[in-house]
């Protein structure tokens, strides 16, 4: 698995600012939970979230441990640099 490279980086970067919208609106969510427009917004951010993390791991290993992502063998997280890194 290759850690280096645009693709790299770019994909990472895309997996914050979509994570970072989710948490922006999390926030707002929480002062107008009846908001549907800001609701779908989230669960489509949460969607791309989730799709964007698969894509990484698939390419470039898990970005998580403790449950949240699974590993191939060999075992990936002996390997850096890890997402935070860099």
């Amino acid at each position: 698995m290759k850690k280096t490279g645009d693709n790299y980086y770019d994909l990472l970067l895309e997996i914050q600012q979509v994570d970072f919208v989710i948490i922006e609106l999390n926030l707002y969510l929480n002062t107008h939970p009846n908001d549907q427009a800001a609701i779908a917004q989230y669960n489509e951010c949460v969607q791309r979230s989730i799709q964007l993390k698969k894509n990484f791991e698939a390419l470039y290993g898990p970005l998580t441990s403790f449950g949240y992502s699974f590993s191939p063998t060999p075992w990936q997280w002996g390997k850096a640099p890890w997402p935070w890194q860099v």
